[in-house]
């Protein structure tokens, strides 16, 4: 049976890394008492008893834990931005080209970003394939759910929402952050994409509890074969390619709107193309603690223990 710890536990995703493993008869969770559980000394001890461990904790205090891991054994997913785009750690996207091998042998991961999952879904396939090109300059915005925020964000938006309905205020509209360009999943989304120029762009919180749609605006000159070329690739790179699918036109089925929290609640993430000969829209839509931070932690998890890549991990509800 696999050992596995979650090394801040009462964080948003740690809870939902913590529920999604509970049920897993495969796996025994190194837990702590509430009075040992920021006592260093415990959790080394935890840390380096584990197959796997998960470091649901703030960047400063992901590095610290990560240094703790001295047995050669323990396999190390951070979460946090700490490590995505540092030396020794493989970012944990098996969908993209090589890298689910990578993973699988892998001793320190780093989990994506919520924003930048569903972005390099989008453009790293396209890059790869020379759809377009490395020095291609992007626009992209995000509506993410309330939960990306954590419980402080949670606990906010539960309060001014709670029975309102124009009442409010700014809360019960979309609300656009990182106006000063300096997200902090803007080096991943370049680095791991193959891009020298960052994007543009702009993150929104909206009014759900979770779900994330993000958008990537090009025009079709700036491709290689233009809108349907990229249909094509996205539904050759995804097919049956773990929990990322093609969708060719899911807007079909929701009166011609895509919703952000269509797949809220689930680990899946799909992604679409729509435009024209002149302007193309790029679509991933997911669930910012699913497929966007815990269903991506526990895949990572089960390749790395040579599971079933999705066990534990709830698919998208049909209809």
């Amino acid at each position: 049976m696999h050992r596995v710890f979650i090394d801040g536990s009462a964080g948003t995703t740690g809870l939902r890394i913590r529920e999604r493993l509970s049920g897993r008869g495969d796996l025994e969770l190194i837990t702590l008492p509430e009075e040992l559980r920021k006592d260093t000394a415990a959790r080394r001890a935890a840390l380096n008893s584990a197959d796997v461990a998960f470091l649901c904790l703030p960047d400063a205090a992901a590095v610290e834990a990560a240094a703790m891991v001295e047995n050669p054994h323990t396999v190390a997913i951070d979460t946090s931005t700490a490590h995505r785009v540092a030396d020794g750690w493989e970012y944990g996207m098996p969908e993209l080209a090589g890298r689910r091998e990578r993973i699988r042998r892998a001793k320190r991961i780093a989990n994506p970003g919520c924003h930048a999952s569903g972005f390099i879904a989008l453009v790293a396939p396209l890059v790869s394939e020379g759809l377009v090109s490395r020095d291609v300059r992007l626009c992209c915005f995000s509506l993410t759910g309330y939960s990306g925020g954590g419980k402080k964000m949670i606990a906010e938006y539960n309060e001014k929402l709670e029975g309102a309905t124009v009442n409010a205020g700014e809360y019960s509209g979309g609300r656009q952050y990182a106006l000063g360009q300096s997200h902090k999943h803007l080096p991943e989304m370049a680095k791991v994409c193959g891009l020298t120029t960052s994007p543009v762009f702009s993150p929104i919180v909206v009014p759900h509890m979770s779900g994330m749609e993000v958008t990537v605006q090009l025009f079709a000159d700036q491709t290689k074969g233009g809108l349907e070329a990229i249909r094509e690739c996205y539904a050759r790179v995804y097919r049956d390619n773990g929990t990322i699918r093609y969708a060719a036109d899911p807007a079909a089925d929701e009166g011609g709107f895509l919703s952000s929290a269509r797949l809220a609640g689930s680990d899946s993430m799909e992604v679409s193309a729509y435009g024209n000969n002149e302007r193309i829209v790029l679509v991933s839509r997911f669930d910012n603690l699913g497929k966007g931070a815990s269903g991506a932690a526990i895949q990572n998890m089960n390749i790395v223990l040579g599971c079933d890549e999705k066990a534990g991990l709830v698919p998208p509800r049909r209809g």
